[in-house]
């Protein structure tokens, strides 16, 4: 079960800003919990020009049902630790769509 309490999670004027920790070239793409205060997300695409930022972009705008370019990264893009913005979404909305993963 994911804890999502100690999530690295901060709320913007135009959105949230959440820290998460990338690992390329997995089976699937998936949040495989956490990784210290960050959300661990698992991605297919290997850390080749870009292919794993835009791999985690697509990720988070299919998650939360958002068009990609309400998805950016904030920080890390040549790092596995990355500050991503989620546009026009609160804390809240965040935590409890995460909180619905977890729980299954």
């Amino acid at each position: 079960m994911m804890v999502t309490t100690g999530l690295a999670i901060q709320q913007l004027p135009d959105g949230v800003s959440m820290k998460v920790r990338v690992q390329p070239r997995a089976s699937r793409n998936k949040i495989a919990g956490m990784y210290a205060d960050r959300l661990k997300v698992v991605l297919t695409s290997p850390p080749v020009d870009g292919e794993a930022n835009q791999a985690c972009i697509d990720f988070f705008a299919k998650l939360f049902a958002m068009p990609k370019n309400g998805v950016s990264i904030l920080a890390g893009h040549k790092s596995r630790n990355k500050t991503i913005k989620l546009c026009g979404l609160d804390q809240a909305a965040v935590l409890a769509k995460l909180q619905a993963i977890a729980d299954g």
